[in-house]
Formats: C-alpha cells, structure tokens, sequence
C-alpha cells in the first residue's frame, strides 16, 4: 500500500508512534493493530519490533520510511527540554522525507496551564515544518483525574474543590489518534479539540461510596512540596490543573472526540473510580 508524500514522492505506509512504551503511546499503536495499520513504536529503550528514537540524540533520530509520524509530547521535563526534544524530532521528519505529522497537544481550555507553553510552541513548530499536519489537543485524562485524589481515613480529599473536568478516558484519545494516523489526508491543517464529560471529585467519591473533603491550594501545595520522587517543575503544574478544575475553566464540551470516534466517548466517570481505587489504602 501506497500514498503520495508532501514532496510528490510514493511511499508505502508505514507509521511510527513516539513514546511506545508509555502509557498513551502503547495505546495508540495498539489501536493502530487493531484496525490492521502498518505501525511501529518508537522509544529510547525500544522492546521487540520497535525503533531506537531518542529526542535526546538528535544525531541518532532516523524516520526513514515512515509515512506518518504520531509525535506522543515528551513531557517529563521543564519546557525548554520538551520544545528542544520536538524541534529535534520534527528537523528529523523534515530531512527524512516524513509524510504527514500528528501531534498529540493539550486542549484548548488549558492554555492557562503550568504545562501549556511547551504545547503550544510545539504546535508553532509544527505548523512552521512544512510537513501536512495534525493537532490533536487532548483533554486531560480520567485516570489522571481519579489518581489525583489523595486518600486519607474513610474518604478522599482534593484540591478540585466543586469544580468539573471535561476528562477523557485514555483509550479514546488513542482511539481518536488512531484514527487520524491511518488516515490523515481528510486531516491535515486540523486542530481537533478533544475532550470529554465533565466530571467532579464529588461524583468519583459517590461512585466509591465514600465522601469528599475539599482542601485549599496552598495545603495541596504543601503536600505536594513534601512527597516524595516529584520533580522540582511537577507541584506546580498539579496545582495549575487543580486551580483549573476547581474554578471552572476545564469543564466546556466540543464534538470532535465523538466525530472522530463515530461514537459517544465513554463516560469517564469509570475511568476515574477505577483509577483513584486503585490507590486506595
């Protein structure tokens, strides 16, 4: 199988999906089997049948073949790593011919978080490559929702205060990638809002058939300021996403995740209890 590069060249079509082994990017190339696409993982440590694709090697990056190019953000780090690890990766799909690139962003509704810029100047970088595109700006996730709540005596208490989150499960968002990846053409130069079902820490509590117990932001702060194995840029972005939730500005709807799905998105509410039951003490 065959399709025409951004330069006029043929190709066959292959895919390769950055940050296989985590969480979304594993997702991804898995929905990309399911629906019986030529896909490859790419990752720093690659396991069977995966690339070696370090952003940190710039020198080494080899896109080769691919068609199109899923760039999962590598986050983990202060912004000027991630952008440097994007532009890297993007001067690569430039120079090896790469056909069309979808990115998977952050929603528009989070502009104001602390975990904003490094999507939007990776976007910028995308857009400037010249190479077609895709932007797939995620909502945050359920899981991420639900393991948020911190357990302590017979309830759970947050920083989300009565505020909603338009979350989404993280198999639908690898669904919505899949689908753009196995066929981009109808996609390119679109930016696609995709969030899901608001959601409260409330309902998550109900759900696990124990109460809620709202704290300030600045005792969430403090907590997070004193756990254990979070890096240094880590408390404040956590605080940037309760303080969002918490004062209304992460809870709007739009039509594109289900567009893309041909389907409703799945409730995220489960995805939340299972998630934030799986802390449970």
């Amino acid at each position: 199988m065959t399709q025409e590069n951004h330069d006029g060249r043929l190709r066959s079509i292959m895919i390769l999906v950055t940050g296989a082994n985590g969480n979304l990017g594993s997702a991804i190339l898995s929905a990309l089997h399911a629906r019986g696409a030529a896909a490859v993982g790419g990752s720093r440590t690659p396991g069977s049948g995966m690339r070696r694709l370090d952003f940190d090697d710039p020198a080494g990056l080899d896109l080769a073949g691919v068609s199109t190019l899923v760039l999962v953000s590598a986050g983990y780090a202060e912004d000027d790593r991630v952008v440097a690890r994007h532009a890297a990766v993007l001067d690569a799909a430039v120079r090896d011919g790469v056909g069309h690139v979808v990115y998977t962003s952050l929603t528009t509704a989070g502009d104001h978080l602390g975990f904003a810029l490094a999507h939007r100047a990776t976007e910028r970088a995308v857009r400037a490559s010249g190479l077609p595109w895709t932007i797939l700006r995620n909502g945050l996730y359920a899981e991420l929702f639900g393991g948020l709540l911190m357990w302590d005596g017979d309830g759970v208490e947050s920083a989300f205060g009565d505020g909603a989150l338009a979350a989404v499960p993280r198999g639908d968002l690898a669904e919505a990638a899949a689908v753009v990846a196995s066929d981009p053409a109808p996609h390119v130069g679109r930016v696609l809002d995709l969030v899901g079902t608001p959601v409260t820490a409330g309902q998550v509590a109900a759900e696990l058939g124990v109460p809620h117990r709202p704290i300030g932001l600045g005792e969430y702060r403090r907590r997070l300021l004193g756990t254990p194995g979070l890096l240094p840029f880590q408390p404040p972005m956590l605080v940037s996403i309760a303080t969002g939730v918490r004062h209304g500005f992460l809870d709007g709807t739009a039509p594109d995740l289900a567009g893309l799905l041909g389907r409703t998105a799945r409730d995220p509410l489960a995805a939340a209890v299972a998630a934030a039951s799986a802390g449970r003490p």
